[in-house]
């Protein structure tokens, strides 16, 4: 077997095999870019749109706010929060309902299959496992409830429902430094793997005692390659990268 260059792994199977000999008992996974290809988050917020779920006065001030995000002028807290609560005054089964569509046609179909494996092989030692994500609750509740990940094991960006209904009430922003917080409330034991492909996902992957940077993006990369973390690259992503 060849070294690892940069502190990547060299094939599927010794990235799946180096995760499991740990037999870690609680994992964290982010989503977008991690268990998947893609945002599901952005492809959501524009597909929405498309399908006239949210109001049109709604929709052009969102659109607006998204491209002042684009722009550097808007957090990305600040947006994360905003694309959930644009849903007020929509019935929760209704949000749901056109989740479930898009996940089935938009998500699922770009799950790594690695991921996927490396998911239910923890799921078979029993390992409690967290999907955390800065997406809606609505999305990944969806996209992951085929991996085995019931949605009380979901950290993600939601509102208060009220009779039945979205408010604009939003709960903890799990976002960046937001998601090693909500895993800390969560937690009843200390985090012994974690996987994140951004610098969003940066503290939570410092939380776990074995951190796996999976499809890193430049910047996260960076900082394996300066604290030695391996990192694995899906081999769908290199085949979509732009540079690949």
């Amino acid at each position: 077997m060849t070294t690892p260059a940069y502190g990547s792994f060299n094939s599927p199977e010794e990235f799946i095999d180096s995760v499991l000999a740990l037999n870690p008992k609680v994992a964290a996974f982010d989503c977008d870019g991690t268990l998947w290809f893609g945002d599901s988050g952005m492809k959501f917020f524009y597909w929405e749109i498309e399908q006239g779920l949210i109001p049109t006065d709604v929709t052009q001030t969102i659109m607006k706010r998204y491209d002042e995000y684009l722009a550097g002028r808007v957090s990305e807290d600040e947006i994360c929060g905003e694309m959930v609560q644009i849903h007020r005054g929509i019935q929760d089964t209704k949000i749901r309902e056109f989740a479930s569509r898009f996940a089935k046609s938009n998500v699922m179909p770009h799950i790594f299959p690695e991921m996927r494996t490396v998911v239910e092989k923890l799921r078979r030692l029993r390992c409690d496992i967290w999907a955390v994500s800065s997406t809606n609750n609505w999305v990944i509740e969806e996209a992951v409830r085929p991996l085995g990940i019931p949605g009380e094991r979901v950290l993600a960006i939601k509102v208060d429902i009220e009779n039945g209904v979205a408010t604009d009430r939003l709960s903890e922003i799990t976002s960046g430094q937001g998601k090693a917080r909500a895993l800390k409330k969560a937690l009843a034991s200390p985090l012994d793997v974690s996987f994140g492909n951004s610098i969003f996902d940066l503290e939570m992957l410092e939380l776990a005692r074995n951190p796996f940077p999976v499809n890193p993006n430049p910047d996260l990369e960076k900082i394996a390659r300066n604290r030695g973390w391996r990192f694995y690259q899906p081999a769908v992503a290199k085949l979509t990268s732009p540079t690949a």
